[in-house]
């Protein structure tokens, strides 16, 4: 659930106590409409308290640890997986990894320098963090704790988000650290979650030639799917188009 505005009215007033509405919309670049909007609802946005935490030099895990629905944030950290951290690498760069590897090479030779990983999030950043740390049951663990519907969670991965009390649900839910799906989402970035700078790039170097040419694959098939389906439903809209005269 979102955060309650009373919760973080308090909150607010404790980091900001002689800061007004306006000057904290300010700084912190959220919309005057948009903060009084979430605040007639009396539901907060977590994107609201980390655009607000950032502008007043709060870690963002820091400042929604403080709220009941991120509690497990202030659990003690615990590093990402290797599979989380190789699921935040970009197919793009998976492939530019795969020629860089001296037996994967028609020349047998590495590709010269190595190139440094897109930033996160990328185009299916949370799909594939989910994957990595699914084990055939975890969406219906998600579901039956935080009550969205299974359809409704697919699809938000499919459109490449997850609200955030659904991204630590889903990390308890799985037993990991729950800040990798706030890192998949872009809620946060790799350093204010913790992670090492060369985390990902130390993850995917890891990969046997085998792993990394399976996973490259298991990628391009996934993209493949995505871009026939796209086509389809494009040629679909140029024929209603074309029936429409």
């Amino acid at each position: 659930m979102p955060i309650p505005a009373k919760a973080f009215q308090r909150w607010l007033q404790g980091i900001a106590p002689d800061t007004s509405t306006a000057d904290v919309c300010r700084i912190s670049g959220i919309k005057r409409t948009t903060l009084a909007q979430q605040m007639v609802r009396g539901k907060i946005s977590g994107t609201t308290v980390v655009s607000i935490s950032r502008a007043f030099n709060i870690n963002p895990v820091d400042a929604l640890a403080v709220f009941d629905t991120f509690r497990a944030l202030g659990d003690p950290p615990r590093p990402p997986s290797r599979a989380e951290l190789v699921s935040q690498v970009s197919t793009p760069d998976l492939l530019r990894a795969v020629l860089a590897r001296p037996a994967l090479d028609p020349a047998g030779q590495p590709s010269a320098g190595r190139p440094t990983l897109s930033p996160t999030p990328h185009a299916t950043s949370v799909k594939n963090w989910v994957e990595a740390i699914d084990d055939g049951e975890l969406r219906h663990r998600v579901s039956a704790a935080t009550g969205i519907a299974p359809q409704n969670y697919s699809a938000q991965l499919t459109a490449n988000r997850l609200a955030p009390e659904l991204a630590v649900a889903t990390s308890l839910a799985a037993g990991v650290g729950p800040v990798g799906g706030l890192v998949a989402s872009g809620l946060i970035t790799e350093e204010e979650a913790g992670w090492p700078p060369d985390a990902r790039q130390a993850a995917l170097d890891s990969l046997s030639d085998g792993e990394l040419t399976t996973l490259a694959g298991d990628r391009l098939l996934a993209l493949g799917k995505a871009l026939r389906r796209q086509e389809q439903d494009q040629e679909k809209t140029d024929k209603i188009w074309e029936n429409l005269g």
